[in-house]
């Protein structure tokens, strides 16, 4: 037989087989590494952006707790009389229901209608009264909300108002979430000497440490924990 017209034999289609296997299961497994990759990637964003979102919004309201004006002296003129008990404990962990009382000044222009407002003329007058209030000339108002944040369910959802409000659920997928407080060691030390979760003075206070922890319902990724502390900001306090 002519040699210029000879085939492949069997072993070395044999090898050429094998060979394409190799190369096709590499491509296979660098195409399934680098999707993998991308899928854990993109779901420590999605936990990344939610523990953002979630913990910026509480420090937020947590740096205005306590902020009820410009003078420290406020006359309780509420339809129920219950100002005067929301200024005295602005802030509280209920450990037990797992829940953050938060009495704040509404943040920018664009909350839900206050619980009280405050009217003073920020030199001798400061009065608190039961939802919407339009100040007179030459006064100014601060509007004050309670908010409540609560993890359940594995769920962190915040409400607005008193006794137990509506919630909406802020993040999913949440593991942990706790709450310690920076207490001073006397009333005129303006850094926190210690941490608890349940201060015996709020006048103490100076600062909250929050913990968050989320998991991925899919595991594609290690659940993350994210520490943030808010200084309290206020002079009432």
């Amino acid at each position: 037989m002519n040699r210029h017209s000879r085939g492949f034999g069997l072993i070395e289609l044999m090898i050429a087989l094998v060979l394409s296997l190799v190369v096709v299961l590499g491509v296979v497994q660098i195409f399934i590494a680098a999707k993998n990759t991308y899928v854990s990637q993109n779901a420590a964003a999605v936990m990344q952006e939610d523990a953002r979102f979630a913990l910026s919004k509480m420090v937020q309201e947590i740096r205005m707790v306590g902020m009820f004006g410009c003078l420290g002296s406020i006359t309780d003129a509420s339809t129920a009389g219950d100002f005067n008990a929301s200024q005295m404990t602005p802030i509280r962990w209920d450990n037990t229901n797992r829940k953050l009382i938060l009495v704040t000044t509404d943040v920018g222009a664009g909350g839900s209608k206050p619980d009280w407002t405050v009217v003073s003329d920020c030199r001798n007058t400061a009065t608190a009264y039961t939802g919407v209030r339009a100040p007179a000339t030459g006064q100014l108002t601060f509007a004050v909300r309670r908010l409540v944040y609560n993890f359940s369910n594995n769920q962190l959802s915040m409400g607005v108002g008193a006794g137990d409000p509506p919630l909406s659920v802020l993040v999913d997928n949440v593991r942990t979430f706790s709450v310690t407080f920076g207490v001073a060691a006397s009333a005129t030390d303006v850094a926190a000497s210690a941490y608890t979760s349940n201060p015996t003075d709020p006048a103490m206070i100076r600062s909250v440490r929050l913990t968050l922890t989320l998991f991925d319902p899919k595991n594609n990724v290690r659940e993350q924990t994210f520490n943030v502390v808010a200084a309290l900001r206020n002079r009432l306090l």
